[in-house]
């Protein structure tokens, strides 16, 4: 008897918990902001996951930019591959992850066509989280895609000046940068009808940004007209910081600019995107 008494007093604060739980309109609560942003940002690492094919733009593109531009044109300007090696690098870094930026804009566009974002937004959830969740999983791309450009720079005999210190710190720039200038690709996703457009938009304008930039050659060597678009180009900005941080002599006039320039994006294009996700 005494059995059944203790039995049905240690079971009853758990059911009366379950029948909280279960009561009409009990509801789980609400995640919160950075939960939400985790959770999406998962989902796109799982995409990757399930679609290996998708890392071709984070592993073979590096490496066949690094190889044919070091052995092209390296021995024509710079003497010799190896010299050419040390001022094509951080710049061909920097090239492969801004490139690969615009697939953010393109997998929202998918969803949207898919029609998944209508069921995002019945969540009730951190409304940006979707689209944060995006970035977060784009961030990790970015890191592979850094780390086998510097992997394969240090077998053909890249040496940073900056040391290990120096180098993850320009990665880490080089990621700042990139999260926040993906969001210019979200916004272009939401606004283009097909995911061709997204693409054939973000080319348009990652072409002229990343080649007339000072990541090839010294804009000095450049007509007087050309170099004052070189010069503001914001791809020149990043190439300038990441290369003085590899090189073990931060120009923190460059640095700041590129972090004031990341903010502005996330700011302006960040706004905008959401606007054009609440009116979707």
């Amino acid at each position: 008897m005494s059995t059944t008494t203790d039995s049905t007093t240690t079971y009853a604060p758990a059911a009366e918990a379950l029948a909280t739980v279960l009561a009409p309109g009990a509801r789980p609560p609400r995640p919160s902001a950075w939960s939400a942003s985790m959770t999406f940002g998962w989902r796109a690492m799982l995409k990757i996951k399930h679609v290996p094919e998708q890392l071709f733009d984070v592993t073979a593109f590096p490496l066949m930019m690094t190889l044919l531009f070091t052995y092209l044109f390296g021995g024509a300007l710079a003497g010799s591959p190896t010299e050419y090696l040390q001022f094509l690098l951080p710049g061909i870094m920097v090239t492969s992850v801004v490139m690969i930026t615009m697939y953010t804009g393109v997998e929202v566009n998918k969803d949207i066509e898919k029609g998944v974002f209508d069921r995002f937004r019945t969540l009730p959830i951190w409304r940006p989280s979707t689209m944060v969740g995006y970035l977060l999983g784009d961030v990790l791309r970015y890191t592979m895609a850094s780390t086998v450009i510097f992997l394969i720079g240090l077998v053909l005999g890249f040496r940073p000046q900056g040391g290990l210190a120096g180098a993850v710190a320009g990665i880490l720039l080089l990621l700042v940068f990139s999260f926040a200038f993906s969001w210019v690709w979200t916004m272009f996703g939401l606004l283009m009808r097909s995911e061709k457009a997204v693409m054939g938009v973000s080319m348009l304008v990652l072409f002229p940004l990343t080649f007339l930039s000072n990541v090839y050659v010294d804009p000095a060597t450049m007509p007087g007209w050309l170099q004052v678009f070189v010069n503001a180009n914001p791809i020149s900005h990043l190439v300038t910081s990441v290369r003085s941080l590899m090189g073990g002599a931060p120009d923190m006039g460059e640095i700041t600019w590129v972090l004031v320039s990341a903010a502005l994006f996330v700011a302006i294009f960040g706004t905008l995107t959401m606007r054009l996700y609440n009116r979707k």
